[in-house]
C-alpha cells in the first residue's frame, strides 16, 4: 500500500470515529435517565456492549471507505459510493441525535429504515469499487438490522 492509501484510510477512519464520538454524545445526555425509564424486549443487550460494538463497526466504516476513496475520487463509481457513504454516515448520527437527544423513538425508527436502504446501495456500489471494501461494510448492514428491531420493540412497548 502507498502512503496515500493509509492517509485517506486514516482519514476516513477519523471522520467515521468523530461521527460515532457526536452520536456518543447525544447519548450520554438520555442513557442515565430517560432511556432507563424505558420499556425494553428481552433481547435488549447490557448498555456496555454498545460502545465497543459502534467502536469497531466505525472503525470498519472507515476503513473500508478509504479504501473505496484510494481507487480515485475522480472516478464516476466512486464519487458515487462515496457519496451514498456519506449520506448513510448523515442517517447514521441523525439516529443517535432522534432516539437519544429528542428522545423520539418512532422518528428515529424511520431514520433507520433509511438508513439500511442507503447503506444497502452503499454497499452495492462498494462493491463494485471494491470487493472487501463492501465486505467490511456487512457487519454493520446485520447490526443495523438488529438495532432497528430493537428500536422497533423500544417504540413499541412505550406507546
Amino acid at each position: 500500500m502507498t502512503s496515500k492509501i493509509y492517509l485517506r484510510i486514516s482519514f476516513a477512519l477519523a471522520v467515521c470515529l468523530f461521527i460515532g464520538f457526536l452520536g456518543s454524545l447525544a447519548t450520554q445526555t438520555s442513557i442515565g435517565g430517560w432511556y432507563l425509564q424505558l420499556n425494553k424486549p428481552s433481547f435488549n443487550p447490557p448498555n456496555w456492549i454498545f460502545g465497543p460494538v459502534w467502536t469497531v463497526l466505525y472503525i470498519l466504516m472507515g476503513i473500508a471507505a478509504g479504501i473505496v476513496w484510494s481507487k480515485g475520487f475522480y472516478h464516476k463509481w466512486v464519487k458515487t459510493a462515496l457519496y451514498h457513504f456519506v449520506f448513510q454516515l448523515l442517517l447514521n448520527a441523525s439516529w443517535s441525535l432522534l432516539f437519544f437527544g429528542m428522545q423520539k423513538p418512532f422518528w428515529a425508527l424511520l431514520d433507520i429504515i433509511l438508513l439500511f436502504i442507503v447503506l444497502i446501495f452503499t454497499i452495492k456500489w462498494f462493491k463494485i469499487v471494491n470487493k472487501t471494501a463492501a465486505y467490511l461494510l456487512v457487519p454493520y448492514a446485520i447490526w443495523v438490522v438488529f438495532a432497528a428491531i430493537l428500536n422497533f420493540e423500544i417504540w413499541r412497548l412505550n406507546l
